[in-house]
């Protein structure tokens, strides 16, 4: 069993995951198609303040266990998630350039749960996670590029060391 772990390249298996999709790297559009990522990014910043997401105090509640708003706001994230997955085993459905989507087994591993402590402390130091960052710096928390700025150097830090981390 420990010469097989040893003969797996698990490198190999992280890299494939970050690939992009073959056909959309064919697929030849003007720039200005690229606006309705904008558009939607612009759109999902709304939503997530309307629903008080990005408030640094929401996340504390949620921290503290005093308020149910954000677990209810993950709670029915996951729920349409998994929902969405089913619907895409059970009638097969293609991405929008027709391909298959596939859902690779994954295995769970210690990098995960250092990965899953660091995040969750991070986020409760913040009170942000990566997703929206960027909303609470429209909606006027300057002190966001702050927590910006050290995402990026995290992620910098961990492209640097990611051959000496447990994958």
């Amino acid at each position: 069993m420990k010469e097989t772990l040893k003969n797996t390249n698990t490198d190999f298996e992280m890299r494939s995951l970050d690939a992009i999709c073959i056909s959309e790297e064919e697929i030849k559009t003007p720039s200005w198609h690229n606006l309705k990522y904008l558009l939607f990014g612009i759109l999902f910043g709304i939503i997530l303040i309307k629903a008080e997401v990005v408030s640094w105090f929401r996340i504390q509640e949620m921290f503290r266990l005093q308020s149910f708003h954000m677990f209810g706001v993950i709670g029915s994230a996951v729920a349409v998630g998994a929902l969405s997955v089913f619907l895409i085993k059970k009638f097969n459905i293609k991405s929008i350039y027709g391909e298959e989507i596939k859902f690779p087994v994954k295995s769970m591993n210690k990098g995960q749960v250092i990965g899953g402590l660091l995040f969750g402390f991070g986020w409760a130091m913040t009170g942000a996670c990566p997703g929206p960052l960027y909303a609470q710096l429209g909606y006027g928390a300057t002190v966001t590029v702050v927590t910006i700025f050290m995402a990026i150097v995290g992620t910098w830090i961990y492209g640097l060391l990611r051959e000496k981390l447990p994958h």
